[in-house]
């Protein structure tokens, strides 16, 4: 088992017995693993070259006892994770290289069509490990291949600096944790918008690769999608969301809260009230996404609406964007 970081099997048999046995010496080891006294003493040494290992007394022939093996082999370790890693973003990069370069020689490389859920989630995994800059989403309900509970690939990469803008469609936030998951995303910093209705599915990474769902395969019945690498293309559908971008409304974390300059500052359920309601999204929706009842909701609205000085709810909705409540 660890003989991926320079220990063998036999090795790490005669580590286990020595901690069994806390203090031996080598007749006792060879005795117990039934192994020559010179197969023992070479074991040993490879034992005390990484530290594992030490007499127990100063005398010449003093039994031996083990180390504690977290510092010796977790350094062993994490050497070995940090040679995966780079070598996981050699492979990265060398792949869209291949890429790149068949794009450039051959049209037919521009397009690639991938079928299968879990093949679309690994495409997607892989691109945002690979991603650099920026990610775009177009977040539709009923999600073919990744729910966003799933996506954990995201909180990596905006721990190291990339950019999340998504755009969800309103129907996605009524489905049961939907709306905690938008807002677990967006404390961890993505920037979230809503609209009534997207016109595709689409993720698109650093500007260099978008994938966009297709029809279902007609022979297996699973998912199809795009994967549409630099071309006019791949420049429509990145100013498709642009425009979609700037009519969406924000979505604001509950745990964020705000204040309007003028000494509000709408609490945490306020704060996700506001964010649905301005959303489209209905009382009764709302209510059940709140776990409140529909009159609770209409009330809480009508208090927001006195604060806000308006007397329909166009005027609180623009208010609470005009304000910075959402």
């Amino acid at each position: 088992m660890l003989d991926v970081i320079g220990l063998t099997p036999d090795d790490e048999e005669l580590y286990r017995c020595l901690v069994q046995l806390t203090v031996a010496s080598v007749d006792e080891l060879a005795e117990r693993l039934d192994r020559p006294r010179a197969v023992i003493l070479g074991g040993l040494d490879a034992l005390r070259a990484k530290g594992l290992v030490v007499p127990a007394g100063p005398e010449p022939d003093a039994p031996l006892r083990p180390l504690a093996p977290d510092i010796p082999l977790g350094a062993a370790l994490l050497r070995r994770q940090e040679a995966l890693e780079a070598a996981r973003a050699a492979v990265t990069q060398l792949t869209e290289e291949y890429r790149a370069g068949m794009r450039r020689h051959n049209a037919d490389h521009l397009v690639e069509v991938i079928t299968g859920a879990q093949v679309l989630r690994e495409r997607l995994r892989d691109l945002q490990n690979g991603a650099r800059t920026e990610v775009l989403w177009f977040c539709r309900a009923n999600p073919l291949a990744m729910n966003g509970e799933d996506n954990l690939e995201e909180f990596d990469a905006l721990a190291r600096g990339v950019r999340y803008r998504a755009i969800y469609e309103r129907e996605m936030l009524l489905e049961p944790g939907a709306l905690e998951d938008v807002d677990r995303g967006v404390r961890a910093g993505e920037q979230a918008r809503v609209l009534d209705r997207l016109p595709v599915r689409l993720a698109i990474v650093d500007g260099t690769t978008a994938v966009c769902p297709l029809v279902p395969d007609r022979g297996s019945g699973e998912p199809s999608a795009a994967v549409i690498g630099r071309s006019q293309l791949l420049d429509a559908l990145i100013a498709l969301f642009e425009s979609h971008w700037l009519m969406a409304t924000p979505v604001r974390s509950a745990a964020l809260p705000v204040d309007d300059g003028g000494g509000y500052r709408p609490d945490a359920d306020e704060t996700r009230l506001l964010s649905l309601f301005v959303a489209g999204v209905p009382d009764k929706s709302i209510a059940s996404q709140l776990g409140v009842s529909r009159r609770t909701v209409q009330r809480r609205l009508a208090d927001l609406m006195a604060v806000a000085g308006v007397d329909t709810r166009p005027g609180l909705a623009f208010q609470a964007a005009r304000r910075g409540w959402i």
